[in-house]
């Protein structure tokens, strides 16, 4: 048995008093993003649907997850790819129907599959009904008072607040008229959660779908439903710092905890362990758990993992920041590697070869942590931020709101690749094109190619995941660091595991002496490993 000496206290596995049963199952759960309309195409129209992924849940299945999230596919005129949301119950028709998505829930839950839906509650589409409304009634109207209307100076908006896609959070509904927030698009004007209508309305709109049987929901922007009701100007150090540093006027604002204890009532109402968890874009790991506290919220992806550079003292400081800052409200840690929003890590971590076995070695120190992950769609297979896409083919509203200045995220979001030689290699029917046009050099990163291959980046995730599953020791629980010098991180968990990551660019010896179950690529004949590699082991 490897000997982890004494385990940190971070991340202890949670016990009942009933010795038989189970903790929640989110928990250690793996899940899969699905990104909708860049999943599986099933009539040829070029985008992804909810019958395109249902004839590929067995793939979805074997790869061994726990359960998948969906990004929106409500009823939505796509200004932000469907975080503009017209209708909160139903489903678009460029995507399907809500009886499609019903059987989707049946043939989901058949394969054990739970399912996660995206829930996008900071503001709604300029052409939602009530937004509709409101663009017509007069100031101080119930219909404006459900978003955040403001008189202006003149020509001049409100205060200086910025969108987060470029330019000027606000924008006026006619030209002597007020000026309502957006902190995304123009098309996306914010609630305002302090009206009780507001409250109520998505209260039964979780309930809409938890009476369907959806197992969860992700909130969306989930640090920013609240705002400082003065409204003031955003200082210096508030466009230096990040979005997310404390005394921001509207993101991580402390009335937004009232919400999710309300919403935390409403799940704990249904059988099952329905789960929430935050997307909280947050300054540090002791803001973050204030999401995640017993009454509150049950997990938030942990982005400050994601955002550490390939080091080893940043990618350790990061893990051991995270896993004593949630271990003092006894939530899990939710790891995190890529999204929809993000540069795809094998870019991030330096693109090419190196990208690629910086990535492998990443995805086993992820599933290697204590808690639960996210593995976002393509991850799997490795591929790479589409860089080259025409300026012609780009939706992403960030850049055209910038003037091309940053490039958006339409990069991350190419549709992906299951077969063929040629696009769209298996997305959709021979002849279709994709709404984003893929690279033609994908034929080796297929799901068909790479099934085929044992060194596949597709053949690592499966094992992994067939391990995390089969061992004792992985998912919910602590960890105990290992000595370790230099570029390596090492770490034990109990009974008989450890992970060895070697960030570093040249071979060194392991700290470990046991069998190696699975390594990122193959050590060297003296057992050392290379650079950029991590091993698991087990005695």
């Amino acid at each position: 048995m490897v000997s982890a000496g004494r385990c940190v206290g971070y991340g202890v596995r949670v016990t009942s008093s009933n010795p038989t049963a189970a903790a929640p199952w989110w928990r250690s759960a793996v899940i899969y993003q699905v990104y909708v309309r860049s999943f599986a195409d099933a009539n040829g129209d070029g985008i992804g649907d909810l019958a395109g992924l249902r004839s590929r849940l067995d793939y979805i299945h074997d790869l061994g997850v726990d359960a998948i999230w969906l990004n929106p596919f409500y009823p939505s005129p796509q200004a932000d790819a469907g975080y503009d949301v017209s209708d909160y119950r139903d489903v678009d028709p460029r995507f399907g129907t809500l009886a499609e998505f019903d059987a989707l829930l049946l043939d989901s839950h058949a394969r054990n599959l739970r399912v996660i839906i995206d829930l996008v509650p900071n503001h709604t589409s300029s052409e939602h009904p009530w937004f509709k409304a409101a663009r017509s009634a007069p100031p101080g109207s119930r219909e404006r008072r459900r978003y955040l209307f403001r008189d202006g100076y003149g020509e001049q908006p409100p205060n200086n607040w910025r969108s987060t896609f470029g330019g000027s959070a606000w924008s006026r509904v006619g030209p002597n008229d007020q000026w309502y927030l957006h902190l995304f698009a123009p098309e996306q004007p914010d609630l305002d959660w302090t009206n009780p209508e507001v409250r109520q309305e998505f209260e039964a709109i979780l309930k809409f779908w938890f009476d369907r049987g959806v197992d969860g929901f992700r909130i969306d922007v989930a640090h920013g439903l609240a705002k400082d009701p003065g409204m003031p100007d955003l200082g210096e150090s508030f466009a230096t710092s990040g979005p997310a540093m404390a005394g921001h006027p509207h993101w991580d604002q402390d009335q937004v905890h009232d919400v999710y204890r309300a919403w935390r009532r409403v799940s704990d109402a249904y059988p099952g362990d329905r789960t929430f968890v935050a997307e909280a874009w947050v300054h540090t790991p002791q803001q973050l758990a204030r999401y995640v506290r017993s009454d509150e919220l049950h997990t938030a992806f942990n982005f400050n993992f994601l955002l550490a550079p390939w080091n080893a003292q940043a990618l350790r400081s990061a893990i051991d920041d995270s896993l004593g800052a949630l271990a003092s409200v006894g939530a899990p840690a939710t790891w995190v590697l890529s999204n929809h929003d993000v540069v795809r890590e094998v870019t991030r971590y330096g693109g090419g070869d190196l990208g690629t076995q910086r990535a492998r070695a990443a995805a086993l120190l992820m599933l290697g942590l204590p808690g639960g992950a996210y593995v976002y769609q393509g991850e799997e297979l490795g591929l790479p931020e589409v860089l080259e896409l025409p300026d012609a083919v780009r939706q992403d509203p960030t850049f055209f709101r910038t003037g091309g200045r940053q490039r958006g995220r339409d990069g991350c979001r190419v549709p992906l690749p299951w077969s063929g030689e040629a696009p769209p290699f298996g997305f959709g029917p021979p002849g279709s094109k994709p709404w984003l046009p893929q690279p033609s050099n994908w034929a080796n990163s297929t799901v068909e190619h790479e099934r085929s291959d044992p060194e596949s980046m597709l053949s690592l995730y499966r094992e992994a995941l067939r391990l995390r599953r089969e061992l004792p020791s992985l998912g919910d629980g602590g960890l105990a660091w290992l000595p370790a010098s230099g570029d390596v991180l090492a770490f034990g968990r109990e009974p008989g595991f450890a992970c060895v990551v070697n960030v570093g660019e040249r071979a060194v010896s392991s700290p470990i002496r046991a069998k190696v179950l699975l390594a990122s690529q193959p050590l060297c004949s003296d057992g050392r490993l290379p650079g950029a590699t991590a091993a698991w082991y087990a005695s």
